[in-house]
């Protein structure tokens, strides 16, 4: 498949996943509150299930975070639930576990949405593999917050509602450019935090 991005530029799939893996940014999820389900793509399913083959399927209980940390499940879970009734921003990092043992850190990023009466509605996201950068410190773990300050965070947010608002019926080289520029900030949102 080829994208064509707004500049005309066309480039090979497999070859601008292989530029956003090695750019730390690993996945996207998106968390339907009303319908109790969560979804992945082919990295976020990889990282956070153990199983790749559940990308873009409907997940539901213990087996959409089967591969976080033992240790983090509890906290990380507590956390989702209270950020999905806050609403707004939803940043957390926490461990992961492969099916070989290896661990790695993860810095997930997203934003809830609510309904008029202040009910969660949809959570969605990216996922960026942080364990190069990480240095042994405490989590960064946020919920609400009214408007992020910085640039790069307010234009995440705004292509993160964007994505929502698209849906699943918006033309493929739509969908495929506001992918791309997702995973381009969460990759600049990484290096900034990782100063």
């Amino acid at each position: 498949m080829r994208i064509n991005a707004i500049d005309g530029f066309s480039e090979d799939m497999e070859r601008l996943r292989g530029a956003l893996e090695a750019s730390c940014v690993v996945g996207t999820w998106d968390w339907d509150h009303t319908r109790g389900v969560v979804s992945y793509d082919a990295g976020a399913a990889r990282l956070l299930t153990g199983d790749p083959d559940l990308a873009e399927r409907e997940i539901t209980g213990m087996s959409g975070a089967a591969a976080v940390h033992p240790d983090d499940r509890e906290w990380l879970a507590e956390h989702m639930r209270k950020a999905a009734r806050a609403g707004g921003l939803v940043v957390s990092e926490y461990r992961v576990v492969a099916p070989n043992g290896a661990v790695s850190w993860l810095l997930s990023r997203g934003r809830t949405y609510q309904d008029h009466l202040g009910r969660p509605l949809r959570s969605c996201g990216i996922l960026i593999d942080i364990t190069e950068m990480r240095d042994g410190g405490e989590r960064y773990v946020m919920g609400r917050s009214s408007q992020p300050d910085d640039p790069l965070d307010r234009a995440a947010d705004l292509v993160i509602a964007l994505k929502q608002t698209l849906g699943d019926d918006a033309p493929e080289e739509v969908l495929a450019a506001t992918d791309v520029l997702l995973f381009s900030l969460g990759r600049a949102i990484a290096r900034s935090e990782g100063r």
